[in-house]
């Protein structure tokens, strides 16, 4: 199985590809995400981590997009980013995109604006978690019930601070 940590900073992975715009410790390949296409081959990736890293990108559409061509088909893409409208989303000044509990439902065959990107995957799990917090966390179970709700009406109030997806390319 061939795994990719995308973006990975200092968080490298034994056994695992780990990309970074920085040469840091660990990294094997150096590559700005904002520019492509990636260093990689089409259908290339079984398993694609992207902790904290979309969030930071001039076109996270278009990283997507390519994300998806080097995935196999029935890849498994994992993502963490900052949830809005937490203050997390926005206290870091490099943070160029928000994310709700449906945007990643924007890349589902069925999504209705589907149309701006190719880019297709199967959403296998969506969970809101609050790692700041861990009353919150234990509340996070009857959340993720009622996500929809949840955002709608009572995130302003008891903020979440991320996102978890974990997606599946569909070719």
């Amino acid at each position: 199985m061939k795994k990719l940590n995308l973006g990975c900073g200092n968080d490298c992975k034994k056994d695992w590809i780990n990309l970074d715009k920085h040469k840091l410790q660990g990294v094997n390949v150096v590559h700005d995400l904002n520019k492509f296409p990636y260093p990689f081959k089409e259908n290339e990736f079984d398993f694609i981590y992207a902790s904290m890293i979309l969030e930071h990108l001039d076109n996270w559409v278009n990283a997507m997009e390519e994300i998806h061509r080097i995935m196999k088909n029935g890849g498994i893409l994992r993502v963490r980013v900052p949830f809005f409208p937490s203050m997390y989303s926005v206290i870091d000044p490099t943070h160029k995109n928000f994310f709700t509990y449906l945007t990643f439902d924007y890349f589902t065959p069925q999504h209705e604006l589907n149309y701006y990107s190719k880019a297709r995957f199967k959403i296998k799990k969506k969970k809101i978690i609050f790692s700041w917090n861990h009353f919150l966390n234990i509340l996070g179970f009857f959340i993720n019930l009622f996500p929809v709700f949840y955002s709608r009406y009572f995130s302003f109030i008891f903020p979440s601070n991320e996102l978890f997806v974990e997606l599946e390319a569909v070719k």
